[in-house]
């Protein structure tokens, strides 16, 4: 089906782009390398169970969702937002 001067599959080219710019975004945050055996943020041990499971961890749970909070509240808006909308 045509829609105006889109291509067929052009919704579909647009949900898988922003599905992979989701993913790449989530690879990058992934931590690497050795973990920490203190937190960076407040100095208290990481929980060697959380050390395994987290391979790179180098924050406590708490500082950890904290600073995934304040990562939340700057993410500012999505520049792709004014067409990502339009295809829910």
């Amino acid at each position: 089906m045509a829609s105006g001067w889109a291509h067929d599959g052009a919704v579909q080219d647009q949900i898988d782009s922003t599905v992979a710019d989701a993913v790449q975004r989530a690879r990058l945050a992934l931590s690497h390398g050795e973990s920490a055996e203190f937190c960076h943020e407040c100095g208290e041990p990481i929980p060697e169970a959380r050390r395994k499971a987290l391979p790179g961890v180098q924050y406590c749970i708490a500082c950890q969702s904290e600073l995934d909070k304040k990562q939340q509240a700057s993410a500012g808006y999505n520049r792709r937002g004014s067409k990502d909308s339009q295809l829910r």
